[in-house]
């Protein structure tokens, strides 16, 4: 079953969200942040202790010259299709900052 996406364009609100799922019973294994910059991804996931690409990076065995690519085959190894992956990597374009729920 593939996870729960919720965008966001600031790194506060998804800190935010972040802390309320773990007061939901979320586990932190559970909690995936990915954005298009790895800097922010590492600062905003370290600063809720989420997991990160860099963790998810043994889930795609395989490293890409683009980082598109990269997320892309991320996006379809937690379940979404291909189209899905396309648009959730473009939301990443765009500036967006994205959390994966497995609940």
């Amino acid at each position: 079953m593939k996870p729960a996406v919720k965008e966001f364009q600031d790194d506060t609100a998804l800190m935010d969200e972040v802390k309320r799922q773990a007061a939901a019973g979320i586990a932190k294994d559970d909690l995936f942040v990915i954005s298009h910059d790895d800097d922010r991804t590492d600062r905003v996931a370290g600063s809720v202790n989420a997991n990160e690409p860099d963790d998810l990076s043994n889930l795609v065995g395989t490293r890409y010259d683009k980082k598109g690519d990269e997320l892309r085959a991320i996006f379809e190894e937690f379940g979404f299709t291909s189209n899905e992956s396309d648009d959730l990597e473009e939301k990443l374009d765009h500036g967006k900052i994205l959390l994966l729920i497995n609940s």
